[in-house]
């Protein structure tokens, strides 16, 4: 069986990312979930937890029930690790290696395939920093998606809306089934 981990960062987009862990469970895939705080202003961790079957991990000081090293042990059973939606913020984190919460401390110790899931603004998502952090994502391995056109939540039109659930679900089962960790350069 194969295990997903699902960073569910802030963005009014990350309602869809709950329909991904469903049908990601449904087939039959381990999904683990990190919230960042901001995502759990829009999306209760409970949701997640229902939905995934898993306790969903929400801070790095969170009480253990059995000694682990959580960020370690999420990130080394993982075989796709997705951020869904992923917001500029974490996209920056990520590109300058920065790592102060469970999300973005996990991601850094991760050695199978991440998938990047961009969500935001418009002007956010075309902003110079924001694009030359996507490249060098992209440029390091990292499977950086792209966003689609349309109306944002915002009442802004242009690019940053999140690709169909569907679409990024199937994404992430298809690098699943390649199974082909590695190691970021």
């Amino acid at each position: 069986m194969k295990n997903i981990v699902i960073g569910v960062c802030g963005g009014i987009a990350c309602y869809k990312t709950v329909e991904i862990v469903n049908q990601l469970k449904k087939d039959g895939y381990t999904v683990n979930v990190i919230m960042t705080k901001a995502a759990q202003e829009f999306v209760k961790p409970l949701t997640f937890q229902v939905m995934s079957g898993n306790t969903v991990v929400t801070d790095m000081f969170d009480p253990i029930d059995h000694w682990d090293t959580k960020h370690i042990d999420l990130a080394k059973n993982a075989d796709v690790f997705a951020i869904v939606p992923a917001t500029a913020n974490i996209i920056g984190k990520i590109t300058s290696g920065i790592a102060d919460d469970m999300l973005s401390t996990t991601v850094m110790v991760a050695k199978c395939p991440i998938v990047i899931a961009p969500a935001m603004n418009t002007a956010m998502y075309e902003n110079p920093f924001v694009q030359e952090n996507l490249k060098k994502l992209n440029d390091k391995g990292y499977h950086v998606l792209e966003t689609q056109e349309g109306l944002l939540a915002c009442g802004d039109e242009g690019k940053g809306k999140l690709l169909p659930w569907e679409t990024i679900t199937q994404y992430i089962k298809d690098v699943a089934e390649k199974n082909s960790k590695y190691l970021k350069s």
